[in-house]
């Protein structure tokens, strides 16, 4: 795994507003402390979440868009890019592949942080199937779409040359290889969780949930007693 010093700029793939959050919140506090460039690119603006039926689907997105914003910048992170495909129906499309590839020529990450395209069974909710398309598509985009001329011309034809990413960091993997302790960072997490209030209607209780999670990856990971964690299946790409 790639440690902080070795990255120049590291991009986020994540379907919905606040999925990030979840799952790497403290990963992108560590690492902007570190001196990382982080983009978040999020596939499509969340529009189907929340239980209010009430409100306007094009007004849930525009608050999911507001609060994913704030969550960034919680942790340091100010670029966020909205490719605005539609929520709950995400699919890994040539067009979706496309647009990844072409934020991945703009960025030009070293690191690709994104989600399973494998469901892991033990954790139903990172396997959301706007998760897995998203996931399948940020890997197509990174080998062999992105780094190939001749895939998506009209790239090209922009003035986006090809880009080899060197790893990708792939959250809430069934097998998860490397943990990242965010001790350190777990309340700037939070700060980042709590901006998604539409999505919250128990904040205490999530918070619960969340710290629980954390501290028995740190311990299925081998971290030491009292430590949280994220964890990523870490894939060379170079």
């Amino acid at each position: 795994m790639l440690q902080p010093d070795q990255i120049e700029r590291l991009l986020v793939v994540m379907a919905h507003p606040d999925d990030v959050d979840f799952g790497s919140a403290g990963t992108m506090a560590m690492l902007v402390d570190h001196g990382v460039h982080i983009t978040y690119c999020l596939v499509t603006d969340g529009d189907a979440g929340g239980s209010d039926r009430s409100m306007p689907r094009s007004e849930m997105a525009a608050i999911r868009r507001r609060e994913q914003t704030a969550a960034a910048a919680a942790v340091g992170v100010k670029d966020l890019v909205f490719l605005g495909h539609p929520d709950g129906r995400v699919e890994s499309s040539i067009a979706l592949r496309a647009d990844i590839s072409r934020v991945i020529r703009e960025v030009r990450p070293n690191v690709v942080l994104c989600q399973s395209p494998e469901r892991n069974l033990d954790r139903i909710f990172a396997s959301h199937p706007d998760h897995l398309a998203a996931g399948e598509a940020a890997m197509c985009a990174v080998y062999p779409d992105a780094r190939n001329p001749f895939a998506h011309p009209e790239l090209l034809a922009a003035g986006l040359e090809p880009w080899e990413v060197e790893e990708i960091w792939v959250s809430g993997h069934p097998t998860p290889t490397h943990p990242v302790d965010v001790t350190d960072y777990v309340d700037q997490k939070f700060e980042a969780l709590l901006c998604h209030v539409s999505q919250h209607p128990d904040p205490a209780g999530m918070q619960v949930r969340v710290r629980e999670w954390m501290v028995r990856t740190a311990a299925a990971l081998g971290l030491p007693e009292g430590r949280s964690a994220e964890s990523y299946r870490v894939v060379r790409a170079a």
